[in-house]
């Protein structure tokens, strides 16, 4: 992958960035408030030397990009991204940084701490908070308001006496036998529960009805208590509105054409963050066809169609993706409206059994969503049709200097074979072709004339059954033959060919660990590619492919096996 021309095409806005391998695996996730800045960092030539950066650009594949409004909203997306994607490097280059949660700990009188390690003994964590100051300002309010602390007493026996968190009224003493009750810390730590949870709806009717049947029991000093209570909660509501509906799960759809193709990103928001986006890209589209006409919108309505209709080529996605699918989100953000929306809500509510709707948002929050995924859908279009295809071409042209091969490689057929101790031996064949995996044309190969340990002989076997067949059927045969391994596998592979009579076709092997490429003729001479040449990266993304294939075949002979 050309790294440099890559990283000239990324904006200076803010945004996460993520490092994926050659088996699309997140290596490292991170956020910029300058996305082209921060990037091109890791390719200086300081940084490379450094042992945990430069294993991260050597072993990267391609670059992920996701685009937000601001630096906040870098470090929310950041912060999920890492919890849902566990990228090792993450651990190795930022393992002193994360972010502070609340927790709710689990005991007779449970306590609240701000922590920044979550752990698996039964407490309750929310959060994450950003700023980090927001969970001390949190926890305080609820040391104030609520009454339930955050000490190191030991709260299994009774003491004699409160200690100064109650004088000052931050504790209701549970310590001291008599100050509270069992009911009322239980019912305060539930209180705090829907608050921290973001259920303040709810808290609040508690709170009012509390308050009311305070005040008709003519508790007066308990119902101001309450009343006060619910007024902080009702404050705090009206400042801090989640931009998307609050506790519902939300998709957004952004879309981006230019004439024959097109990109749409779609993303997944839970408890009003973003956990997951989505990708698609269409090529050698036709024209699309004029819309029906679409009803007026309600003058005024936060929810009202756009002035451009909704490509048709979404209208289909839409059906694709929702339609028959065992979960509907709540919502379901457009940029524009579209003929039958009425109809496919309707149907999705039925489906799913919980109301859908089909949200065509024109100001506010929710429309400020509906921009943010247009953004990154233009992203993603000028990543995928303006930088990758040009660079594909350019590393095609590399792979051809660098190999000799007669003309550009425009398609790839990779073997590897896979056994445990000589058991169950198998090979597998993927296939690059024209800038991409192409699945369709992966084989699979049980190794028939081989018996115990001999990689050697399981390749030319596999060669051999391929390539016999392609001839026989008059099939086209591939630019280059990649094999995965050494020297050995290497004219075992060419011994195949030769008694086909195919040794003039073009045939290579990787050999692990050193990444170096043997050729026929030159195996005293290997070809040596730089670790950053996107020539290596593609041959090393097409070797790990086939070697993830052949171990993912490998392992469910052996289950079977193991079965029977």
């Amino acid at each position: 992958m050309d790294w440099q021309e890559q990283v000239r095409q990324l904006p200076e806005s803010p945004g996460v960035y993520i490092f994926r391998d050659a088996e699309d695996r997140a290596l490292y996730v991170g956020k910029a408030r300058n996305l082209k800045a921060r990037v091109r960092s890791y390719f200086l030539e300081g940084r490379l030397e450094e042992a945990r950066t430069g294993s991260l650009v050597r072993e990267a594949a391609r670059l992920e990009t996701i685009l937000v409004a601001n630096e906040p909203e870098a470090w929310a997306l950041e912060n999920n991204l890492i919890k849902q994607h566990q990228p090792r490097f993450n651990i190795l280059l930022r393992d002193d940084k994360t972010y502070p949660y609340i927790t709710l700990t689990r005991e007779k009188y449970p306590r609240v701490y701000v922590t920044r390690r979550l752990q698996k003994n039964g407490a309750e964590y929310f959060g994450p908070y950003f700023p980090a100051g927001l969970a001390w300002r949190t926890l305080h309010l609820i040391h104030k308001h609520f009454r339930v602390p955050s000490c190191r007493v030991d709260l299994t026996r009774p003491h004699p006496r409160p200690c100064l968190e109650f004088h000052i009224q931050r504790c209701q003493g549970p310590c001291v036998p008599g100050l509270t009750t069992d009911a009322q810390y239980q019912r305060a730590v539930e209180d705090v529960r829907l608050f921290l949870g973001g259920r303040r709806q709810e808290l609040l009717r508690q709170l009012r009805r509390r308050r009311d049947d305070a005040a008709a029991a003519e508790q007066f000093e308990q119902a101001a208590m309450l009343r006060d209570l619910a007024q902080v909660v009702e404050d705090l509501e009206q400042k801090q509105k989640l931009a998307s509906a609050e506790g519902a799960d939300t998709d957004v759809i952004g879309f981006y054409r230019e004439q024959d193709r097109a990109a749409l990103n779609l993303f997944h928001l839970r408890g009003g963050r973003a956990v997951d986006r989505r990708e698609y890209f269409w090529e050698e589209l036709p024209d699309p066809p004029v819309p029906e006409d679409l009803p007026s919108p309600a003058s005024g309505s936060d929810d009202a169609a756009g002035t451009s209709p909704l490509d048709p080529l979404v209208t289909a996605a839409l059906g694709q993706l929702y339609v028959g699918q065992s979960y509907v989100p709540a919502a379901i953000l457009l940029p524009a409206d579209f003929a039958g929306r009425a109809e496919l809500q309707t149907l999705l509510r039925e489906q799913s059994g919980h109301a859908v709707e089909l949200l065509l948002p024109r100001r506010g929050p929710k429309r400020g969503l509906v921009e943010w995924a247009a953004r990154n859908a233009r992203h993603s279009f000028q990543h995928r049709f303006r930088l990758a295809a040009p660079a594909a071409r350019l590393v095609q042209q590399g792979l051809r200097d660098a190999l000799a091969l007669p003309g550009l490689p425009e398609r790839i057929e990779c073997f590897d074979i896979s056994h445990f101790q000589g058991a169950e031996t198998v090979a597998a064949m993927v296939v690059w072709e024209k800038g991409r995996m192409k699945k369709s044309d992966y084989r699979k190969f049980i190794i028939r004339e081989v018996a115990g340990i001999d990689d050697f002989r399981a390749m030319e076997e596999v060669v051999t059954r391929r390539y016999r067949r392609r001839l026989r059927e008059g099939a086209p045969l591939p630019d280059l033959v990649l094999i995965d391994g050494g020297i050995g596998q290497l004219h075992a592979a060419q011994r195949g060919l030769e008694q086909l009579g195919l040794s003039m076709l073009p045939i290579a092997s990787l050999a692990k660990r050193e990444e170096i490429l043997y050729l026929p003729g030159r195996e005293d001479a290997p070809v040596i590619l730089d670790r950053h040449s996107p020539v290596l990266h593609l041959i090393q993304q097409v070797r790990d492919e086939a070697h993830r294939f052949a171990i993912t075949f490998h392992r469910q002979r052996r289950g079977k096996a193991a079965f029977r």
